[in-house]
């Protein structure tokens, strides 16, 4: 019988927490969906982009990504390496001021997941347009791999993505 990845297990886990957001609680709106496995370099990516309903100027993503190695590390039980995925979120806006809405999103970010990794905020705009809108991708990035362990702070962590865009919604 087939048993499931720790990879399999957490992306079913985030699907039905956001996919209940979604259909049940009618917080979020998801805009995109990725489930992909990669065979050049054999891994996997699971991703959900949403909005809070009805507020499309800023997306959300949660993106859970696991490697060759990782699967490796399950699949052929290793010893001593502990069965585990990469989690990153990730938001998307425009903003207008880059330097103030800039700090202002460092400091919600900071106030809202206290990081021990310092998210990034990547800006890039089309040339040529008369007044340029630039977009912003913020990322966090996490010092450790999640695993099932993990898996009952899936709740508490969605409340802190719908809390990070209520509040970067306020400074579009």
């Amino acid at each position: 019988m087939f048993d499931p990845t720790v990879f399999e297990n957490l992306k079913v886990a985030f699907e039905n927490q956001i996919y209940d957001l979604d259909t049940l609680d009618r917080k979020v709106d998801i805009i995109n969906r990725i489930d992909r496995l990669e065979l050049a370099v054999m891994s996997r990516e699971f991703a959900l982009q949403f909005t809070l309903a009805g507020r499309a100027e800023v997306s959300a993503e949660i993106q859970l990504t696991a490697s060759l190695k990782d699967l490796a590390a399950e699949l052929l039980e290793q010893k001593g390496e502990t069965p585990a995925c990469t989690l990153r979120l990730r938001f998307y806006m425009q903003v207008n001021d880059v330097n103030e809405q800039c700090r202002q999103i460092e400091d919600i970010l900071q106030r809202i997941w206290e990081p021990e990794m310092a998210p990034t905020q990547t800006i890039s705009y089309l040339f040529g347009d008369e007044a340029p809108s630039y977009s912003n991708v913020i990322e966090l990035s996490f010092n450790r791999k999640i695993s099932e362990e993990q898996m009952e702070d899936i709740p508490e962590l969605s409340q802190h993505v719908l809390q990070t865009l209520a509040k970067l919604v306020e400074i579009v």
